[in-house]
C-alpha cells in the first residue's frame, strides 16, 4: 500500500495516530519565538498542515491563518476544525501565495517529506518568496547522521470500540540522502486484529548540511528540541527546532 494511500484510507484517524502529541505546546512555543524573532505580522501559514490541529491554535491567537497539505480528505477535516481559514492541497515545493506572511510553520518533521535535497531546495525558495521582510520560516528537524535505526516509538487508544495501536520510528541506511518514516497501525475490534505497514521515504540530512541550504536565504537560529523552554542547540541532539529569519 502506498504510503498516500495509507493517509487517506486513514485519514480520520489521523488525529488518533498524533494522539500522543501536544498540538498545544508546539503551537505555543513556536508562537513565542515568533514573538523574538519576527516582524510582529500575524499572517501565517502551516505546511503539510494535516487536519489543522496547529492552524487551530494560530488562529486562536489571533493570527490570520491558513494550511497546506497534499492530502485532500485531511484537507477536509482541517476545514471542519477551521472553518473561518483558508486550505489548499499543494506540493510544499512549489507554492506561491497572494500576499506576503510574516510566518510559516513545519511541524512533525513534515519539512522531510520533501522526497530529496533538490525538492528541498525549491521547498526553501518558495517559503523565501513567500515570506514579507523579517518573515519567519520554523521547522524541526532530525539529523540523519544520530537516526537510531531500534527506536521505534509507540502509544496506544480506544476510539468507538476498538483498540488502535500506534507505532513509528526513523530509518537511515547510513549514506545517501534518502531516510524513511516508518509507520505501523493496528487496529483490533471484536477481537479481530487489522495491521497496516508502511514506509515514507523523506529527505535525509546532517544539521550542517541542513544550514548551508538555509543560510543564503535567511539567519538561522537552532534550539533544542523542547517546546517547554527556548533552548540554544548545544550541538550533539539529533532532534533541533530552526528559526530562519528572512534575509
Amino acid at each position: 500500500m502506498s504510503s498516500n494511500a495509507l493517509y487517506t484510507d486513514l485519514s480520520s484517524y489521523y488525529d488518533l495516530m498524533c494522539a500522543d502529541i501536544d498540538y498545544q505546546a508546539q503551537s505555543h512555543c513556536v508562537r513565542r519565538l515568533h514573538q523574538l524573532f519576527g516582524n510582529q505580522g500575524r499572517r501565517h501559514l502551516d505546511l503539510a498542515c494535516g487536519t489543522g490541529p496547529h492552524v487551530r491554535h494560530f488562529l486562536d491567537f489571533g493570527y490570520a491563518s491558513a494550511g497546506l497539505d497534499l492530502n485532500q480528505p485531511m484537507l477536509d477535516i482541517a476545514q471542519q476544525r477551521c472553518p473561518e481559514a483558508s486550505f489548499s492541497c499543494h506540493d510544499m515545493a512549489s507554492f506561491r501565495v497572494d500576499e506576503p506572511l510574516d510566518l510559516i510553520t513545519c511541524f512533525l518533521y513534515s519539512i522531510h517529506y520533501n522526497p530529496g535535497v533538490v525538492q528541498l531546495q525549491a521547498c526553501l525558495a518558495s517559503v523565501h518568496e513567500a515570506l514579507a521582510d523579517g518573515g519567519v520560516f520554523c521547522f524541526n528537524s532530525v539529523d540523519k547522521a544520530l537516526i537510531d535505526n531500534s527506536s521505534f516509538v509507540r502509544h496506544s487508544v480506544e476510539h468507538e470500540g476498538s483498540q488502535f495501536t500506534f507505532g513509528s520510528g526513523w530509518y537511515y541506511g547510513g549514506a545517501g540522502e534518502r531516510q524513511a518514516l516508518r509507520l505501523s497501525i493496528e487496529k483490533t475490534s471484536a477481537g479481530e486484529t487489522q495491521a497496516w505497514q508502511d514506509e515514507h521515504a523523506m529527505v535525509a540530512l546532517t544539521f550542517a548540511e541542513l544550514q548551508r541550504l538555509l543560510e543564503p536565504l535567511f539567519e538561522v537560529q537552532v534550539f533544542e528540541h523542547d517546546y517547554e523552554r527556548i533552548t540554544p542547540w548545544e550541538g550533539s541532539s539529533g532532534n533541533a527546532l530552526f528559526v530562519c529569519v528572512k534575509r
